[in-house]
C-alpha cells in the first residue's frame, strides 16, 4: 500500500464517508439525521462505527467541543479513485477499457456525462501525443 492508501470502506462506512463529503464535518447526530431515512441508522450504531473509522484511519474527530466533530480523512475523489483502481485489478485484469465497457452498458448515460466522458478522453488523447 502507497502512503496515502487508506483502508476500504465498508458499504456503511462509505455511507457516512458520503455525509460527510456532502455536509463537511459533522456531529454524530448529524450523520444519523442523514442516514436515519436513507438506512434506518441509529445513533449508537453511527457512533460505533464513526469510533471503527477513527482507528481504521477514515475520519478524524476535533473534540475541542462538547459535541465532537468527525471529518473524512481523504477527499471522495481521492477514495472513489483508489476504490476503482481496486475494483479494476481484481476484477478486470487491469483493464480500463473492460471497466469502461461493462460501466457504460451497466447503467445508461446522460448526455452530460457522455459529454464529460468525451471531454476527458479528448485530454488525455491530447497528452499521450
Amino acid at each position: 500500500m502507497g502512503k496515502r492508501d487508506l483502508p476500504k470502506p465498508t458499504d456503511a462506512e462509505l455511507a457516512i464517508l458520503r455525509v460527510l463529503w456532502d455536509r463537511g464535518p459533522s456531529t454524530v447526530r448529524d450523520v444519523t439525521d442523514a442516514l436515519q431515512a436513507e438506512r434506518g441508522t441509529g445513533y449508537t450504531t453511527a457512533l460505533k462505527l464513526l469510533q471503527i473509522m477513527i482507528e481504521k484511519g477514515l475520519v478524524v474527530r476535533d473534540d475541542s467541543q462538547r459535541t465532537h466533530v468527525y471529518q473524512a480523512v481523504a477527499a471522495a475523489e481521492e477514495t472513489q479513485r483508489q476504490l476503482v483502481g481496486d475494483l479494476l485489478e481484481r476484477a478486470f485484469r487491469g483493464s480500463a477499457q473492460q471497466l469502461v465497457l461493462q460501466a457504460l452498458s451497466s447503467k445508461k448515460a446522460s448526455r452530460a456525462e457522455l459529454a464529460e466522458i468525451r471531454k476527458l478522453i479528448d485530454e488525455m488523447e491530447q497528452k499521450a501525443k
